[in-house]
């Protein structure tokens, strides 16, 4: 069994910082990181396949947002920078035990979800 647990969200102005973490228990091959706002779909916008140390960005985050694999605590980082009020949404982290192909941001991929964490970023 997988348990993710997310934390780090807040609110900032934009242009700021934030750092999104997942604690994960349980053996997993790929994890990432979704976010949904009101009224929007939810969008797949970083993932990291563990053994490869292989990353998928979306467009929308590109060059802007890292994401660091599980290390020796157990969790996953995702360092989120120049936050914009477009970046306003509920942040989940998923995983799963599957290829790395999968490892992208197709949801329906994702075997494993966290509670969400809120980020909320004002202009």
């Amino acid at each position: 069994q997988v348990q993710l647990v997310e934390s780090g969200g807040g609110s900032v102005q934009a242009g700021g910082s934030l750092r999104l973490s997942c604690v994960v228990s349980g053996y997993t091959t790929c994890m990432g990181w979704f976010r949904q706002a009101p009224g929007k779909e939810r969008e797949g916008v970083a993932s990291v396949y563990t053994d490869t140390r292989a990353t998928y960005y979306s467009d929308s985050v590109k060059d802007r947002f890292t994401i660091y694999p599980v290390g020796a605590d157990n969790t996953m980082y995702l360092q989120l920078n120049s936050l914009n009020p477009d970046d306003t949404a509920m942040y989940y982290c998923a995983a799963h035990r599957s290829y790395p192909w999968m490892c992208k941001g197709n949801e329906n991929h994702y075997s494993y979800w966290g509670q969400g964490t809120q980020v909320t970023v004002s202009s």
